[in-house]
């Protein structure tokens, strides 16, 4: 197929008043990503020349999400389906290549499965193919009734259907395609006499027929034309997502401990031979290299892992967190905005943000970068080598040089040389005999009290 061959009309007009929610329906996301980018990014390696949106209720928020990456139309007042996809005439008037319609609340259908529609068409000559599929509960689906040869010759409304026509098992998903040659000729012939006075878009296949145009069917799989309309089946939706997602990792080399509780994100990368431990969660923006381990417990967003590195259990990579091969990041501590190079250790309890750590540094139990002063960010540099002693605070902007030893407990303010011991901290000094003494007398308040 030629680019110039495929137009993509995305039908989004619906108010979604089920979500009961101010975000646009098919703007909330699956795996960290809007449903409308779903499709977007599915139809991409289509190549399609013109990608159309109908918006109506709340139109301006799909405008500002999607940009100039598709032309939007408006359909109101919303008078159906066939409406919808009627107000696009305009943007398509010449255009005689395949125009495939999808909905922005269908958003887990596969690429090879549109690709299948349109090889369907251009094999059968036919002016419409429509998907359909099977499922055990068939609900009030319509259905698709084919013919000995293997037309489509309807789509029943159930509510229209009688009881053989209700045996069909082959159900409408409302996904279409439609050559631009015929497609508006189509349109053009439906009527608004139903109980609703819309006009609907199932119309066209009883229409095509008429005039002697052949209609075909593909089928997919049910979970593919999933419709979103409510928290529910949204919540159902990511669950088929992230099986999904997890099959694709486990086939591509990857260890799951426990599938059913890692979390992914539509674009996380991982390597092979990664082995993640159960209850971790990715959010967007996460690089994973080979030959990682990455304990349970752990919330990784916008951060990059190398290879042979080990994460964990309990720790957070928050955005920009760049680590190096053979990091080692343990249990409670946090990374945000720093580039932990490689070897380096930050294994316990601790905070870095806003830092570059050498390679090879250590980083002791319970340290914290202090970064921030209410009003602004500053950054800690961590010389390659540098030990930092537990339970220090590096108050930014501040630099620790090349192998420098940062004493346990320390305040550090100003820079550390290469080499360097560096301690900041109150002298001790011990009262003998003062801890019993206070403890004889309390206890003789507190019997006096008594």
């Amino acid at each position: 197929m030629n680019d110039s061959d495929l137009a993509i009309v995305i039908l989004a007009a619906g108010k979604g008043t089920r979500m009961k929610s101010a975000t646009h329906k098919v703007l909330h996301p699956l795996g960290g990503h809007p449903m409308l980018h779903h499709l977007m990014d599915t139809v991409a390696p289509l190549n399609p020349t013109k990608k159309i949106i109908v918006a109506g209720a709340d139109k301006e928020q799909v405008e500002a999400s999607v940009g100039r990456i598709a032309d939007i139309v408006v359909q109101e007042p919303q008078l159906g389906t066939g409406h919808a996809v009627q107000m696009t005439k305009d943007l398509l008037k010449g255009f005689n290549g395949d125009v495939l319609i999808l909905y922005g609340d269908v958003p887990l259908i596969a690429e090879a499965t549109m690709q299948k529609m349109i090889d369907t068409r251009e094999e059968t000559g036919a002016a419409v193919v429509v998907l359909g599929f099977r499922t055990k509960d068939t609900k009030a689906y319509g259905r698709l009734k084919v013919n000995d040869n293997g037309n489509l010759d309807a789509i029943i409304e159930f509510k229209d259907a009688n009881d053989e026509e209700r045996a069909i098992t082959l159900c409408n998903s409302g996904i279409m395609l439609m050559t631009g040659e015929h497609m508006f000729d189509l349109l053009d012939a439906l009527d608004d006499n139903n109980a609703a006075k819309e006009f609907y878009l199932t119309d066209v296949v009883e229409i095509a027929n008429k005039k002697g145009l052949s209609c075909a069917v593909v089928e997919a799989d049910e979970q593919e034309v999933m419709g979103i309309n409510s928290r529910g089946e949204l919540a159902e939706a990511e669950a088929v997502f992230q099986n999904n997602r997890r099959q694709y990792f486990m086939a591509e080399g990857v260890t799951l401990v426990d599938p059913e509780t890692i979390y992914f994100s539509y674009d996380t990368i991982i390597g092979r031979d990664v082995t993640i431990g159960p209850n971790v969660v990715f959010g967007p923006g996460c690089r994973v290299a080979d030959n990682v381990t990455i304990h349970p417990f752990c919330h990784i967003e916008g951060a990059t892992i190398g290879s042979g590195s080990s994460i964990g259990p309990f720790a957070r990579l928050r955005p920009a967190a760049e680590l190096g091969k053979g990091v080692k990041v343990g249990n409670f501590v946090e990374i945000k905005k720093a580039e932990i190079e490689d070897g380096a250790k930050v294994n316990h309890l601790s905070y870095v943000g806003d830092a570059r750590v050498g390679k090879n540094a250590n980083i002791g139990a319970g340290t914290i970068t202090c970064n921030y002063d209410g009003y602004f960010k500053y950054h800690t540099d961590i010389g390659e080598g540098a030990f930092i002693g537990s339970n220090s605070a590096l108050v930014a902007p501040v630099t620790i040089g090349d192998g420098a030893i940062v004493g346990a407990g320390s305040v550090v303010t100003m820079a550390v040389e290469a080499d360097a011991l560096a301690i900041a901290r109150g002298k001790q000094r011990a009262l003998g005999g003062w801890a019993s003494n206070f403890r004889t007398n309390q206890q003789n308040k507190k019997n006096k009290k008594g």
